[in-house]
């Protein structure tokens, strides 16, 4: 098969997985009010969530122990993150943020509207191949 379909089959995957699993209350968060996940995908492999945050609202600093990898993604609002030991930074629509397995890190909506983040988690049992198919695929769905 040529890689070029192989895209395209993984991508028509993902995006018929983010359509099959929308809208489902994502149960990770610890009621930190006004901070709203909505889980968009829950798979073996990956697990993508997309979280409203309201102005002034916090999400505490927390950990996600059950996955490899961690993508932060702000999406629209005005944003700070902490990670780690750091002080708060800025998070511009757009920018990505990596984590580790168990990286501490929180964020706020400092700005005065709502704001949005997509959260993409790369669990434990996710394999080489797999990590490697979703973020081809994550690749060619973000070209325009």
């Amino acid at each position: 098969m040529q890689k070029g379909a192989i895209l395209s089959i993984l991508s028509l995957a993902l995006l018929f997985g983010f359509q099959s699993s929308a809208q489902a209350p994502a149960a990770a968060n610890k009621a930190n009010a006004g901070v709203n996940p909505i889980r968009l995908m829950d798979r073996p492999e990956v697990r993508v969530s997309r979280v409203e945050i309201q102005p002034g609202a916090v999400r505490s600093v927390h950990t996600h122990d059950d996955v490899r990898f961690h993508l932060w993604i702000p999406i629209s609002g005005k944003l700070e993150i902490t990670i780690g030991s750091a002080k708060p930074v800025e998070a511009a629509s757009g920018q990505a943020f990596f984590m580790q397995k168990g990286t501490p890190h929180g964020f706020k909506n400092v700005g005065t509207t709502p704001a949005a983040v997509m959260e993409v988690f790369v669990k434990d049992g996710a394999s080489a191949a797999e990590v490697n198919a979703l973020g081809v695929t994550l690749a060619a769905l973000a070209k325009p």
